[in-house]
């Protein structure tokens, strides 16, 4: 084989190059069975935005439950169990099974989509919807057997608003495997369980942050399942920990910061 010219080196730097700045690269949507945590894709997906559509409004209804709101007024609301609601009917809602406080069998009819992280008749959940500005898929995960979980029987949710990539990791109870973190692609903003008991320990939710590597993490389901001081106090070591004064973080592309940091913010209800 005849040794590369300089030319050639040349050209596939270019090439590269472009793989990485084309604008439909750096504003990637979230991907569902894609490959943008391939390495040079991954790094691609990160570039800033060149004209951020709009802000994305987190509000914290309690436990697993935050309210999602986008631009053009779509609404969606985390592990929707009927007693964390906000004062509208969101269009779509997800939910959990490992027990009632992630899950209702009595939605709000109002509501456009149910979708549920499990399969009731069993086999593989699977959702990927969109109304508006708003694109909800699930990934399935496992629960443990105390819940009367197994394989699928829990989903991390992700939600794609403009250019901004939002997953919620549901009961979650295990790392995720290389098959799961391609499928929920890359992710801005983290929901994460720390009770650290009935969901992941905190050294597999820290591992968890870590996988993913999103930009902001949330902290949920805490109080009496677990002490949320003890994650922070192991967290406080790899990561800026910043305290909001309500339940509510708006977010944009621009906002985003460059490191992995935790927010914590105040629950709407403490149920």
């Amino acid at each position: 084989m005849e040794p590369m010219t300089s030319i050639t080196r040349m050209a596939l730097r270019s090439l590269a190059l472009l793989v990485v700045l084309a604008p439909g690269a750096a504003q990637a949507a979230c991907a569902f069975g894609m490959v943008e945590r391939a390495p040079l894709l991954h790094r691609a997906a990160f570039l800033p935005a060149a004209a951020p559509e709009g802000t994305v409004r987190i509000s914290y209804l309690g436990h697993s439950s935050f309210l999602i709101e986008t631009p053009q007024g779509a609404s969606a609301v985390t592990d929707y169990n009927g007693l964390n609601v906000p004062a509208g009917v969101p269009d779509i809602v997800s939910m959990n099974n490992p027990h009632s406080t992630h899950y209702t069998d009595t939605p709000d009819p109002g509501i456009r989509f149910v979708l549920r992280g499990w399969n009731p008749a069993g086999g593989l959940p699977a959702h990927d919807v969109k109304w508006k500005d708003l694109r909800v898929f699930n990934v399935p995960t496992n629960v443990g057997e105390t819940y009367g979980g197994g394989r699928n029987s829990s989903s991390v949710f992700v939600f794609e608003i403009s250019n901004l990539c939002i997953a919620h990791l549901g009961h979650l109870h295990h790392i995720l495997t290389r098959d799961q973190l391609l499928r929920i692609g890359r992710i801005d903003v983290l929901f994460v369980p720390i009770d650290g008991s009935s969901t992941m320990t905190h050294e597999q939710a820290l591992a968890v942050i870590a996988q993913i590597e999103p930009k902001l993490v949330i902290p949920m389901h805490f109080g009496f399942f677990g002490s949320a001081d003890a994650f922070f106090e192991r967290a406080r070591a790899s990561y800026t920990i910043r305290s909001e004064k309500g339940s509510v973080l708006v977010v944009d592309r621009n906002s985003l910061p460059r490191d992995t940091e935790i927010r914590f913010l105040q629950a709407e209800s403490q149920f």
